[in-house]
């Protein structure tokens, strides 16, 4: 059982000079020491009270009649993996089922933001998460969030969070820090509540995350640097990466279900030769699927190596630097004195297969299977019921009116593999006195849920490919997670609003009347308590149903899931209508005639 250092401190020395018997030894390893950036052969590890109270060449002095021997057979002993920026409420499952799914992957410390239920049930959301975070038997640190609403002004929330609330937040027992600063803009301006927020967090000593999702490098960036943010993880170029490094950030580089963004900055490491220190791995968001099929930082890991990364430095992003960034060197991160021991065996470097997983002194996963119980909360009633449309949702509820024979309407352009989309424009029919989408653009819809206003807000979208008559609703719509509809069909959008209306949230699919797939996520219509591989099933089922209806992208569902996140350009769709997040402003969906013709002189003036 972990000991805080403090307390172990006496028995480390003691089971370290040989005179007391460790818990456990782990013998005949290959150390892969993350600080010297170097492979030691022939060592061994005792532990005891969770923690590393010896690294070297003999541990057979430590070795009592009840201790624990692990043979580790000249494989390497690699430190337990780190996620320094990941949402559990990605993977459809709650912190205890989240951890269950990822330590057979070597994952043994998570820094973890819950700011998707925040933005649904407020405080009482991230003290749930936190309360579940802490019984379990890897380390998860929770993140205070910082923005519900992401963008004040532009969506709603089901609960805001204030800075009384994330001030209170930084005494609790777990809170590692403040949650990614998405109002970018408004630390740039000086924003009182955003930089109090900040201030509060600096002052009780611990780590701000950043979210500066724009590609201005101008006096923007610099004012919010200087407004306190330690780190960023929306960085997608070589440039952006090294621009965040030179100015004292952590580049957290990710490979998540749906983003991609490592190849295109490690260069920086590979090619460019910088320092790799403040260069740190994520995952941000990984679905179910990806978590049992594919791993979790260990994929991540596997992935910073195929783009020509070397091993040891790999390995460093997503251990030492990590915990270096959250302050924790001390704690986590190496396999070396009075750290947790969270040790991982593997017997390659380069496809990192995890055949053993010791966390905190204890073996908890071998050879892919869990060894351990996660254990979970009983979720309150409050946090089973957040659905509330207000009425049932019809056909006619997603109808664009407008008058003549055509309309120049925003679209809503996805990107496969990032989060950025696209502000695109197309030139609709008007049947009826309605808007139709054609070729490939499709309805999009968000549907208000948390106060039961009855509120939908239209808009157009492409990318998706979709065909037939067919709607995919879903009430993961980061961040302020009401209902997103999309569609070719006003009759199926209809049916697959009020399907999840009655499952209580989730993600479902509809095609010609009928019900193809549905996940249902009781927990804030965020999450279930179900076991990761049932979730991975029920995702790829949803998955399938996408696909079926003509969707080709590559993890169509984070997609789907983040049209409503308004602190991401280009075009978003919120509960206050359609916003243009490169100015942060609510625009028309209709392009008024001024500004279609002031768009066609700017076309032309382009032309040679």
């Amino acid at each position: 059982m972990l000991k805080p250092w403090i307390e172990a401190q006496a028995r480390l020395v003691e089971v370290a000079a040989g005179r007391a018997p460790a818990d456990l030894v782990i013998r005949g390893g290959k150390w892969v020491n993350v600080h010297t950036r170097e492979v030691i052969p022939d060592t061994d590890i005792a532990v005891a009270d969770g923690r590393v109270a010896y690294v070297g060449p003999d541990a057979s002095p430590s070795i009592g009649p009840g201790t624990q021997v692990i043979g580790a057979g000249g494989r390497f002993m690699v430190p337990g993996l780190i996620d320094a920026h990941m949402h559990v409420e990605s993977g459809m499952l709650t912190p205890a089922g989240f951890a269950a799914a990822v330590i057979p992957h070597g994952t043994t410390t998570i820094f973890h933001d819950p700011h998707e239920i925040a933005n649904v049930l407020g405080l009482e959301g991230v003290r749930l998460m936190r309360d579940e975070s802490l019984l379990q038997p890897i380390s998860m640190f929770t993140q205070m969030p910082s923005c519900a609403p992401s963008a004040p002004g532009l969506e709603t929330t089901g609960q805001p969070i204030t800075e009384g609330e994330v001030a209170q937040a930084m005494g609790w027992e777990g809170i590692i820090g403040l949650g990614e600063m998405m109002n970018f803009p408004g630390v740039a301006s000086g924003d009182r509540q955003m930089l109090a927020e900040i201030a509060a967090t600096r002052a009780a000593g611990k780590t701000v995350g950043g979210h500066y999702a724009s590609p201005d490098l101008g006096r923007p960036f610099h004012a919010y640097v200087a407004g306190g943010a330690n780190d960023d993880h929306e960085t997608t170029t070589e440039a952006q990466g090294i621009a965040r490094v030179r100015q004292g950030m952590g580049c957290m580089m990710r490979l998540g279900s749906a983003w991609y963004d490592v190849e295109s900055q490690i260069t920086a490491i590979t090619e460019k030769g910088l320092d790799p220190r403040f260069f740190i791995l994520c995952t941000d968001d990984s679905h179910s699927g990806t978590l049992v099929n594919d791993g979790h930082m260990n994929r991540v890991v596997r992935h910073a190596i195929d783009c020509g990364c070397d091993p040891l430095i790999a390995i460093q992003m997503a251990t030492i630097n990590s915990a270096s960034h959250f302050g924790l060197e001390r704690e986590l991160g190496s396999i070396t004195p009075g750290r947790r021991a969270d040790v991982i065996l593997t017997s390659d470097l380069h496809s990192l297969p995890v055949e053993a997983v010791i966390a905190q002194g204890q073996l908890v996963a071998e050879d892919g299977r869990l060894l351990v119980d996660c254990p979970r909360i009983d979720w309150p009633e409050t946090a089973r019921q957040s659905v509330h449309l207000g009425k049932t949702i019809a056909a006619a509820d997603f109808e664009v009116r407008a008058q003549g024979d055509s309309a120049l309407v925003r679209v809503i352009g996805v990107v496969e593999n990032q989060a950025p989309t696209r502000a695109l424009t197309a030139e609709l029919p008007i049947r009826e006195g309605v808007i139709e989408p054609e070729g490939g653009t499709c309805h999009i819809a968000l549907v208000e849920r948390h106060r039961g206003t009855g509120g939908v807000v239209n808009g157009f979208v492409s990318g998706f490919g979709y065909q037939g008559r067919m709607a995919v609703a879903s009430t993961v719509a980061h961040d302020s997670h009401h209902m997103i509809v999309v569609g070719t069909c006003r009759e199926n959008m209809a049916a697959a609003a009020n399907h999840l209306a009655r499952i209580g949230g989730g993600v479902t699919v509809f095609r010609d009347g009928a019900e193809l797939a549905s996940v249902a996520l009781p927990i804030a219509g965020l999450m279930s308590d179900r076991p990761a591989p049932e979730m991975a099933d029920a995702a790829q089922g949803i998955v399938k149903a996408m696909q079926d209806c003509g969707c080709t992208l590559n993890n169509a569902y984070m997609q789907h899931s983040l049209l409503a996140l308004v602190v991401i350009p280009e075009l978003r769709i919120s509960d206050l209508g359609i916003v243009d997040v490169t100015r942060f402003e609510l625009v028309d969906l209709v392009v008024g005639d001024a500004e279609a013709s002031a768009w066609a002189d700017a076309d032309c003036a382009d032309k040679p």
